[in-house]
């Protein structure tokens, strides 16, 4: 989204404002021209025998996101069986579904078998239980190599304590397990975390991996996972795809000469296709003056955008009602019954009550993460296409708060009454 003529405008010249006076408030609107290019910017930044791309869809999982990624395509990555359905609602061939589930059980692997998709398994206890129980499917196994990367703790996956993978230390165990039950491990997977800058971070789990394939004979892909960072702020850095493609296509290239045949190269974006694709519109409640804060109340929260509270993450935030205002300083939060602040002290061009402020970099584990505490409805969300808007999800009512609740009648004592 950009300023023309002294006015917010998305891609094809769509007015945000007049999807606000459509739709309503809170609203998020996902630009799929923005998704194209950073699809296509991952693909043109490798040059190796086989690329896939599976795009993370806990980033955003609604169903036509997923299908405009397919369209273009992507494979898919899924982390629950629940994102498995709708990867194959969404048309996706089982094989090019990606099931990597952490700390699940082996009831739910085997429901994800039952769709024919293809499965990383992370811990010794289930890749032994699924040893015995399905020898004959080949599956892959994810291995944390022990990096620290991230740019935040609770984003950084690959550190020696990590929840997620296999230690690489343990690769002794894997190769016994492997050995005792017969099982054919077709794949090796790891990710090190989110918002990684440095192309070298990704090398280093590149040779950690690539050292380790050669352990297992019978391999058809090698997966990077993701991580791939984008601009949060004007002039913000972000992660030079065309640098790490670069180099990891040279690595990966030399390794499949030495291992004897060529495998799939498959990386996982998530925030990186759909993050700056997204924007998330409020309306300013209250200007709420205090001796020290200027607060701008809007009519959201954590619970539709929990990210600033949840990760410390930055967005930013314009008045696209009043773009060419004087500058103020604001503190943006929310209506929930909690301290939700999307941001503090923020420069923004001077807001009335009943403007519109824009959070940018909305696409990526926004809605996906929303909730309904405080029994506030969950916004609609709105794709823009070749010039033309859709809605794609309806703003919830108070029937879909109540829908899944059974009232029943509960007797009270008398005696406890009196």
């Amino acid at each position: 989204m950009q300023i023309d003529n002294n006015r917010y405008v998305l891609s094809n010249g769509i007015d945000p404002l007049e999807l606000v006076e459509k739709y309503g408030t809170p609203l998020y609107v996902y630009d799929t021209a923005i998704i194209e290019r950073q699809y296509k910017r991952m693909v043109n930044a490798f040059s190796v025998p086989s690329l896939k791309i599976n795009y993370a869809c806990k980033a955003n999982t609604n169903i036509n996101i997923l299908k405009f990624l397919k369209d273009q395509g992507a494979g898919l990555d899924a982390v629950s069986t629940q994102e498995v359905e709708l990867g194959i609602r969404a048309g996706f061939a089982p094989d090019r579904i990606m099931f990597t589930p952490n700390c699940v059980s082996l009831e739910e692997i085997s429901t994800a078998l039952q769709h024919g998709v293809k499965i990383n398994i992370d811990s010794i206890s289930i890749l032994e239980q699924f040893g015995h129980e399905h020898p004959e499917i080949p599956v892959g196994i994810r291995i944390n190599p022990h990096i620290m990367a991230g740019g935040n703790s609770k984003i950084s996956t690959g550190h020696v304590d990590s929840k997620f993978g296999i230690s690489i230390h343990q690769l002794p165990h894997v190769l016994k397990i492997v050995e005792a039950t017969g099982l054919r491990i077709e794949g090796l997977h790891m990710h090190t975390g989110s918002d990684i800058l440095d192309a070298n971070v990704f090398l280093l789990g590149a040779d950690i991996l690539l050292n380790t394939a050669h352990h297992f004979p019978h391999l058809e892909y090698v997966d990077f996972g993701s991580g791939f960072k984008v601009p949060y702020r004007n002039n913000d850095v972000e992660t030079d795809i065309e640098e790490v493609g670069t180099k990891i296509s040279e690595r990966f290239n030399e390794f499949c000469k030495e291992y004897g045949r060529d495998l799939a190269l498959i990386f996982e974006p998530g925030k990186f296709l759909v993050s700056q694709a997204g924007y998330f519109f409020v309306k300013v409640n209250v200007v709420k003056p205090t001796p020290s804060t200027v607060f701008l109340g809007v009519d959201s929260g954590l619970n539709h955008l929990i990210r600033p509270m949840l990760y410390n993450s930055y967005h930013r935030i314009e008045n696209i009602s009043n773009p060419g205002g004087k500058p103020r300083i604001y503190t943006v939060v929310g209506y929930i019954c909690e301290t939700d602040t999307f941001g503090s002290n923020r420069k923004i061009a001077e807001a009335h009550e009943g403007d519109i402020l824009c959070m940018f970099n909305a696409g990526a584990y926004a809605f996906s993460m929303a909730s309904n505490y405080n029994s506030r409805f969950r916004p609609a969300e709105v794709i823009v296409h070749n010039g033309q808007d859709y809605l794609v999800r309806k703003r919830e009512t108070m029937d879909d708060i109540l829908k899944n609740q059974v009232e029943v009648a509960l007797e009270v004592d008398e005696l406890q009454n009196a």
